[in-house]
């Protein structure tokens, strides 16, 4: 299985297209055959991109989840609702649709972000200004770590 790591700028052309950097565009070509699916991000103002097999898995989930609960139905519009494949072009770009790109606040200027399986999409200005965020935040005394983080070491 595919697994991304690591932040790249890239930049937007003006039909808002992003060229997938080589490292991952091989792999995803080779393992999917350039088949992804982008949704929007329910907690954040930037953008999901799933290999196509992956998000299969994650809609499946959320498919099951009952409709009468007003938080899952929530989530089903979102990010089902939101869901759009894309493929990559000869050139090895892939089409961000418009209300995703508003959305999210794209324009020239994206970070994307390695995250495992996915990846993230986010305008440069709100990667920079969340980044900056996330790490004055940091923990103080009365936060506790998950248990799942406190066994791991870095």
């Amino acid at each position: 299985m595919i697994m991304f790591r690591g932040i790249n700028a890239v930049n937007l052309d003006v039909k808002g297209r992003m060229a997938m950097p080589m490292r991952y565009r091989v792999q995803l070509e080779n393992e999917v055959q350039g088949r992804l699916v982008v949704t929007i991000d329910t907690e954040e103002k930037c953008l999901l991109l799933y290999p196509l097999p992956v998000w299969e898995e994650i809609e499946k989930k959320i498919e099951a989840l009952p409709s009468f609960n007003r938080l899952t139905r929530r989530i089903q519009r979102l990010l089902i609702g939101h869901a759009t494949e894309v493929e990559f072009d000869g050139n090895g770009r892939i089409l961000l649709p418009p209300l995703l790109r508003e959305y999210a606040c794209l324009d020239k200027k994206v970070i994307l972000v390695g995250q495992g399986k996915k990846f993230e999409i986010w305008s440069e200005k709100l990667w920079g200004s969340g980044r900056d965020d996330w790490l004055a935040t940091g923990l103080n005394e009365k936060t506790e770590l998950p248990t799942e983080l406190q066994s791991i070491s870095l």
